[in-house]
């Protein structure tokens, strides 16, 4: 099984408004805007699939887990370690393959950022969560 490889671009941005994620354990989460920074160069927008990025990402919070949805076909997950419920957001944290990242999504709006980084390049995703048990 191929690992999902967030953390090797990123995700998330606001797409429109979400639901409420108090207490929600299982989420699904869209990218709306990939910027992408390398060492010693500008900034730039990027389409996700340029460099891999799903468009959809399923977050399991029970579980601990980042997952491409079924429709992509990819078959990817990733693992993250780090979890926390505080102050109306949830953050994770993670590293996988040389890469490290971490999401803070905003329960009440289900804004998402996501930061992904390794040597010499950092990747910004920003995008909108919602239940994915709907």
């Amino acid at each position: 099984m191929k690992r999902l490889v967030i953390a090797s671009a990123g995700l998330i941005g606001t797409v429109a408004a979400a639901d409420d994620l108090q207490g929600v354990d299982r989420l699904l989460c869209a990218v709306s805007q990939v910027i992408i920074c390398a060492e010693q160069s500008e900034c730039f927008t990027i389409p996700a699939w340029e460099i891999g990025v799903p468009e959809f990402v399923v977050v399991d919070l029970a579980k601990k887990t980042l997952s491409t949805t079924k429709a992509s076909q990819e078959n990817r997950t990733t693992a993250f370690t780090t979890l926390s419920r505080t102050d109306g957001n949830i953050y994770l944290q993670g590293m996988e393959n040389g890469r490290a990242f971490s999401f803070v999504i905003h329960e009440q709006t289900g804004n998402v950022t996501v930061a992904v980084s390794r040597d010499g390049l950092t990747v910004t995703v920003f995008g909108v969560c919602t239940d994915a048990d709907i």
